[in-house]
């Protein structure tokens, strides 16, 4: 499956935010999006998702227009910046909604001590991340965007989540940003740079450099 999100045109006001970006995901390659605080990567998924109207944007399947947004299809799950659990939900009926299994989540992260019985207020913020993270990873949806997955977590779950996005990318199109850049550097298969509304597919890492988006020497 090959999704494309083409033209989107995004203004705040009279402000230009984004302008004829164009990005391309496919299933068995993870796509991530780089670019400075405030230009608009966690917009372009939340366009992509369809819970944020632009001024214009294309959205095809396998080349064919996709006329409703996204989300109503039923076939995409996103994880926000904040939170989407509610503070009183049972980490128990999160699972079952997503269709997640709990013990697959107890097995990858055997030293986390957490009860399926827990609301997701009693957890700290890494662990409610983490978790966050892992359902809409390992849901059922064929599209899943995800931003800033990395957020609060500790680096060896950092490890096992990228772990887990290496596996779900041969059922999954997976769309990533995040604003620790190695961590997208590491995962991704293709990356595009979001700068002055515009995105530019990086094919050469050396280009981050270019763009002015790294310091000269920070590609070691």
């Amino acid at each position: 499956m090959i999704l494309e999100v083409d033209s989107v045109e995004l203004y705040f006001k009279e402000k230009r935010i984004l302008s004829g970006v164009y990005l391309k995901g496919e299933t068995g390659q993870v796509t991530g999006i780089l670019g400075s605080n405030g230009c608009g990567k966690s917009c372009l998924l939340n366009i992509a998702f369809g819970n944020l109207k632009s001024k214009y944007k294309l959205i095809r399947i396998n080349s064919k227009p996709v006329l409703k947004s996204l989300y109503i299809t039923k076939n995409v799950a996103i994880l926000p910046q904040l939170n989407f659990t509610p503070n009183h939900m049972k980490l128990k009926s999160a699972f079952k909604i997503f269709k997640v299994d709990w013990m697959d989540f107890i097995n990858t992260f055997e030293s986390l001590n957490v009860s399926k019985d827990m609301r997701f207020n009693k957890l700290s913020g890494g662990e409610r991340r983490l978790i966050e993270t892992f359902i809409i990873l390992k849901s059922d949806k064929n599209i899943v965007f995800l931003d800033e997955p990395f957020s609060h977590l500790a680096p060896l779950h950092i490890e096992a989540i990228q772990t887990i996005i290496s596996e779900e990318k041969q059922r999954k199109i997976i769309i990533i940003t995040d604003h620790m850049y190695r961590h997208i550097v590491d995962v991704s298969d293709h990356i595009y740079l979001l700068k002055n509304g515009c995105t530019k597919l990086i094919k050469n890492l050396s280009e981050l450099e270019d763009y002015n988006y790294l310091s000269i020497g920070s590609i070691a």
